[in-house]
Parts: C-alpha cells; structure tokens; sequence
C-alpha cells in the first residue's frame, strides 16, 4: 500500500513537470513570434524609408514620385548628369530651379570667336562638380510642364549647385523663375570672364525658341519709342542679335519692333523682350 501511494505522487510529480515544461516551450514560442514580427515590421519600415528617397546607392531601381502631391519628400542619391541644368537620380529627372544652361546640341564663340560645345562643356563641369562631394540632395520647388521634378539641390557638403553653375559662368541666372536670385553671382562670373563669358554666347532660351520645331512667328508690335529717328541711327538689324548681347532694354525694343527677327526675343510672345532687360 505504501508502495502504491509513493508511486502515485511520483507519477504526480512528473505530469506537473510535463504540464511547467509545454508551457515554458509554449511562452517560449510566443516571445520569438513576436520578436520576429517586430523584425519584419522594422525591416518593412527601412525598406519604405529608403524607397521613398530613392536610396543612397540606387540599388533599388527607379524612385517613383507622386507628381500630384504638392510638397513630395527630398530625393537623394547618386546623380548622372543630362546636361548643365538637369540630373536624374534613381529614374527621376530633376530640373534646377531659377537656372538655364547651354543646351547639349548649343554652339557658343570662344575668345577666338571659334565655335565651341558649350552645352557639353556645362554638362562636363557639371559632372565634375558632382563628383567631388556625393550623394545630392534636391529639395522640392515645382513641377514643370514636361513632368520634371523642379528643385534646389546641394551637395553632401552642402553647396548649392545652382550657385556654382552661375558663379563659374557655365549656366545663366533666369529672372523669369529666379527673380535675381543668382544676379550677382552672374555679375562675378561676366567681370571675371568665366565659363560662358570668356567669348560670345546666345541665352539658351533665345538659342531653344530659334531652334524648335514650332517657333513662334514673329508678333512685330510697333511701340512709341522716344526719339525713334536718333535711335534708328545707333541700332541696326544685322547682325542678329540675342538677349546676352543687348545692354538696355529701349535697345531690345527697338529691335523687336524694326527687325524681321525680333519676335525670337520676346519668347512668350507677351509684348516684352528681354524680361531679363524689361
């Protein structure tokens, strides 16, 4: 009988250890479930971080940004330069804000009054830039009208690029978008004949409005200018003229006015040329 009682609480004893040993193991189970469930939470979140900024390295393919959102986040990375006023990062082209640089096909005079690549020397000064301090980082300003991401970018140490394009006279200051932003650093780079100012060039807006597919037909308005007769005497029609070449704008008038190619200097066709002068 003692025996039978003795086995008794032994086989007791060892379903108690069975039962506290499955519910460690259970306890157990459900601390790595939700460890690992907050692992891939946290691994999701990174993923939807880095997708939103298109990543450091452009490792995962192109950035996709919602063009009816009316602020959309900063895009950073690793640029390749379009030419002297457009990059693309992670697949998007982003446009700098308030500059205009020489187009890639655009031919401008050195001081030898040799024809030169001038859009392709932008692009190349561009490029190097870039290089020397990565990634970019382009601050949201406005979408254009061919879909491109218009921005202020800066370097990682903090440049600003649009700055240096204008001050080393390899992009022009554009009063249309900039509103003078870049004025004096024009003015800097003109005096000391840098870059596009080391010989003749047109503004790159007169340079694409005579070479689209669809230009605009010269308008020809008629303004009353004063002393009309005296200015006839100092202005003449040939040679043609551009916006960078004139220095008043009762000249850019007289121009738009008397000569069969002043239409190309009022490029929205808005009555005013040279908005830059006028």
């Amino acid at each position: 009988m003692r025996n039978d009682r003795q086995s008794h609480r032994h086989r007791s004893r060892l379903r108690r250890r069975q039962r506290s040993s499955v519910d460690r193991t259970s306890r157990s189970s459900r601390t790595l479930a939700l460890i690992s469930l907050g692992v891939i939470g946290l691994a999701a979140s990174a993923y939807a971080a880095v997708s939103l900024t298109g990543g450091s390295h452009g490792d995962l393919g192109a950035v996709t940004v919602n063009q009816s959102a009316e602020n959309p986040p900063a895009i950073i990375g690793t640029p390749s330069v379009v030419d002297g006023d457009t990059i693309e990062i992670h697949g998007q082209r982003i446009r700098f804000n308030g500059i205009d640089a020489p187009e890639s096909r655009q031919l401008c005079k050195d001081a030898n009054g040799l024809d030169y690549p001038c859009g392709r020397r932008s692009a190349e000064a561009l490029d190097a830039f870039l290089a020397e301090s990565r990634p970019v980082q382009c601050t949201f300003v406005a979408w254009d009208r061919y879909h491109r991401f218009v921005g202020d970018c800066h370097r990682a140490d903090g440049a600003s690029v649009a700055s240096w394009m204008v001050e080393h006279g390899q992009a022009l200051d554009w009063p249309q978008y900039s509103h003078g932003s870049y004025a004096d650093l024009q003015a800097l780079a003109k005096s000391a004949k840098v870059g596009l100012w080391t010989g003749e060039f047109e503004a790159p807006w007169d340079w694409r409005a005579g070479h689209s597919d669809n230009p605009k037909p010269s308008t020809n308005r008629k303004f009353n200018l004063i002393s009309q007769g005296k200015i006839a005497q100092s202005y003449s029609c040939q040679p043609r003229r551009y916006c960078s070449q004139i220095s008043s704008c009762e000249e850019a008038r007289w121009y738009l006015s008397n000569c069969s190619w002043g239409g190309k200097l009022d490029r929205d066709s808005d009555g005013i040329p040279c908005e830059g002068l006028c």
